[in-house]
């Protein structure tokens, strides 16, 4: 099934339009996501509902807007895809009154330091696993290639496919890498470590340290090794994995993403240490300030934050995604849209560096009035 967007305007009191984008996620309805984006559906609450409330927000106050504009409707959350759109309408509106980048609203509203450093990005390969390493490595990408295991096929026997898979990516990037580069390996294997050899703690640790040790002196991320089919009890079995793993010392770490979305969800993992690493979905956390919040949340309690999303997001919502996980300094972020590789390098990286150049720009003018302030 195609994608569906809907894109939200905002026309400002100068006549300038802010927009943001309401969009279906990959796996809709799965793993304790919303239902299925259903665009007239959306589009019609987002009328009734979000419109008559925009019209009287504060747009200069992004977190108050956020909470005036997306509280509760019927005793219930607005859709994730409507939190998640409007609020990146809400950051434009509030860096246009200010005259900033959405990354300065960002570090103001939770008292941030202005950031100097860029987040690490994550490229995704979709089944054109060998081509797209290629591309990754060829890139110099920071992380890679995440592999989309989510077959049996894909994943082997007693996961010896996958295996191999990840032995490949070793050997290539030593074959045709820069000098020195040398990513972090992450793969997503869709919960097949636990289907195909059990859903016990011991077994899957025990797997995810043998693929540690078939690629030395990697970084290694598992995403969603196993799906325990609840928030609960995959918070209580990934917590054991954790132990087991930081127990022997293993360069393995476990990446949470199914059943862990909300940033309430994000807080239980985060607080449990039942992940080293969380993927922050942002369609499915909501509102852009949720996954501010989240950020902040892992860092907190010493967990790795991955400013995530899905592959199916449009251009406008990967940019604001970057000037968030740049401003929160998250340990990594998504390359989005598309599984493409070039695209969503392109759109995520090229946002951050005219991101850095602007706050670079902001400093260099701000020490020169500074100086100037101290002469006078």
């Amino acid at each position: 099934m195609p994608s569906r967007s809907v894109s939200l305007g905002l026309v400002l009191s100068d006549d300038a339009i802010v927009w943001g984008d309401m969009m279906s996620v990959q796996y809709s309805g799965t793993g304790g996501r919303d239902s299925l984006f259903q665009t007239d559906a959306i589009a019609a609450l987002a009328r009734s509902v979000v419109v008559p409330r925009l019209l009287s927000a504060d747009l200069s106050n992004f977190l108050g807007a956020c909470d005036d504009v997306l509280a509760y409707h019927d005793g219930k959350r607005l859709p994730l895809a409507i939190e998640y759109g409007v609020s990146q309408a809400l950051l434009g509106a509030a860096a246009h009154v200010a005259r900033t980048t959405l990354a300065e609203v960002i570090c103001s509203e939770f008292s941030l330091p202005l950031p100097e450093r860029r987040v690490p990005i994550y490229a995704q390969s979709g089944d054109a696993r060998e081509i797209n390493v290629d591309k990754m490595i060829l890139k110099s990408v920071d992380v890679l290639p995440h592999g989309l295991i989510n077959t049996r096929e894909k994943f082997g026997p007693s996961g010896a496919t996958f295996r191999e898979f990840v032995k490949w990516v070793g050997r290539r990037i030593t074959e045709i890498g820069e000098p020195g580069y040398h990513p972090i390996l992450h793969f997503d294997v869709y919960g097949w470590i636990g289907l195909e050899i059990g859903l016990e703690a011991g077994k899957i640790a025990d797997f995810m340290a043998r693929l540690a040790d078939d690629v030395p002196g990697f970084r290694l991320h598992v995403e969603c090794p196993a799906d325990f089919g609840s928030t609960d009890a995959q918070l209580n079995e990934y917590a054991k994995i954790v132990d087991l793993l930081d127990a022997r010392g293993s360069d393995a770490r476990l990446v949470v993403d199914e059943h862990c979305n909300t940033l309430d969800d994000i807080r239980r993992f985060a607080e449990a240490k039942a992940a080293h690493v969380v993927q922050i979905k942002m369609p499915d956390v909501g509102s852009i300030a949720d996954t501010a919040w989240a950020v902040l949340a892992c860092k907190e309690h010493g967990v790795w934050a991955y400013v995530g999303g899905s592959c199916t997001e449009t251009d406008l919502s990967a940019r604001a995604s970057a000037n968030v996980a740049v401003a929160t300094q998250a340990d990594m972020m998504l390359a989005k849209p598309g599984m493409g590789v070039d695209e969503g390098i392109s759109i995520v990286g090229n946002e951050q560096s005219r991101l850095l150049a602007a706050l670079n720009y902001r400093r260099s003018r701000n020490d020169v009035q500074d100086a100037n302030a101290e002469s006078a």
